[in-house]
């Protein structure tokens, strides 16, 4: 019997994957196996020694102890790409807002409630006055440029770098992306109209919209900073629905009142950037869908299931992902810092116990490894016990 500990609403549509015979699922497990979360904040709890796994249904893993639970060998699951579409189409939509001046002129027109329910607005129109004429000749404050014809430079491709690239393409605009990293898959789906920068400089000197795709690193922290902002058009404008650190706040600030950007637009707003006119702050509703939520459920929880059913890591952000088709009734699984010599001594241990393998597969990945290894006889609990005893071996255990 498995245990899932449950942090946040889950989506059914994703819980109901886990089979009830085999997994008891629910937010007061206790020593459970894997903790199944969105948007909890783990770093000032206490993550329970039966931890194996944390899943985490969303892409973003800011609110997890990465470090701690890679040195527990606690594997870390995202699911990048299952709320892609739901960021693509909010970034759409901020790209004409940023132009088009909307929420301005709504702002604008919500002063005119006054004078249309018997008052006078703080325009000075009176009630019973000619709104529409008046509006008429107040629209052109709130003129704003098209799209169409523009340049948009996206700084990640990933899932959903690619996908406004893509879709800003099909509506005119003229994309230049950057990503030093962009995978085999992402590369295969990015149209062939979308312009390959070299440098992020390339993207930021040539575009008249920018929008931010990338995670957020210490090395990606305050990535657009004032020297970054400073080589933007000027009047250009800046779209953040990653994260906001990595946007120094201070510098766009700046950069809007000198003329540098002519909006901000974020997912993540501040309170300094909530005093600022030219600031259009949203508030997080990057992956507030139901398609979202529930894409992010199903996607957690298969990967919870491979994980703790066959031990293949897929889509994890501290270990290297490792698959191996099962060629023997019994599999183990080890965790270690990536150092010399672990294979060779973790089969010669199980060499010496007249334990035969079948069939092994070792990744590696910022300092750690993980190990897929199948036996044609189970392993005793000494074995494991002495495996754990390792110089270098941070967890084992056993499928069987």
């Amino acid at each position: 019997m498995f245990r899932i500990q449950t942090m946040n609403n889950i989506a059914a549509e994703g819980l109901s994957l886990f089979p009830a015979g085999n997994y008891e699922v629910g937010p007061g497990i206790k020593d459970p196996d894997v903790i199944l979360l969105r948007s909890a904040d783990l770093h000032s709890l206490e993550i329970p020694q039966s931890v194996f796994a944390i899943a985490r249904a969303g892409a973003g893993y800011n609110n997890i102890p990465v470090d701690l639970c890679s040195k527990r060998g606690i594997v870390v699951f995202n699911t990048p790409g299952a709320n892609a579409n739901a960021v693509k189409e909010l970034t759409l939509a901020a790209l004409f807002l940023s132009s088009r001046k909307i929420t301005d002129s709504i702002r604008w027109l919500s002063s005119l409630k006054d004078a249309a329910s018997g008052g006078t607005s703080s325009d000075g129109v009176q009630s019973g006055g000619d709104i529409p004429g008046f509006v008429e000749k107040e629209k052109n404050r709130f003129e704003g440029p098209e799209i169409s014809g523009k340049t948009l430079g996206v700084v990640g491709l990933g899932s959903i770098g690619v996908m406004v690239a893509n879709d800003a393409a099909a509506l005119g605009m003229d994309v230049i992306g950057y990503d030093p990293y962009i995978s085999v898959n992402a590369a295969w789906n990015l149209s062939r109209s979308v312009r390959h920068a070299e440098t992020i400089e390339d993207v930021l000197r040539s575009s008249d919209y920018v929008s931010i795709h990338i995670p957020y690193s210490d090395q990606t922290k305050n990535i657009l900073n004032a020297d970054k902002i400073n080589m933007m058009k000027k009047g250009s404008r800046l779209l953040n629905f990653a994260r906001g650190g990595l946007v120094n706040e201070e510098d766009v600030i700046s950069a809007l009142e000198s003329g540098r950007l002519s909006v901000y637009i974020t997912d993540f707003p501040t309170a300094g950037l909530l005093k600022h006119d030219k600031v259009i702050c949203i508030p997080h509703l990057g992956a507030s869908t139901p398609e979202a939520e529930i894409n992010c459920a199903i996607s957690a929880v298969k990967q919870a299931r491979n994980f703790l059913e066959t031990g293949v890591i897929e889509n994890s952000v501290n270990f290297p992902s490792c698959r191996l088709a099962r060629n023997s009734p019994y599999r183990l699984l080890a965790a270690n810092r990536n150092i010399p010599n672990m294979v060779g001594q973790i089969t010669t241990l199980l060499a010496s116990g007249g334990i035969n393998i079948t069939d092994l597969i070792n990744h590696h990945k910022d300092g750690y490894a993980y190990n897929i290894i199948d036996t044609e006889q189970e392993i005793p609990t000494s074995m494991l016990v002495a495996l754990e005893k390792i110089p270098g071996i941070i967890r084992v255990r056993t499928i069987a």
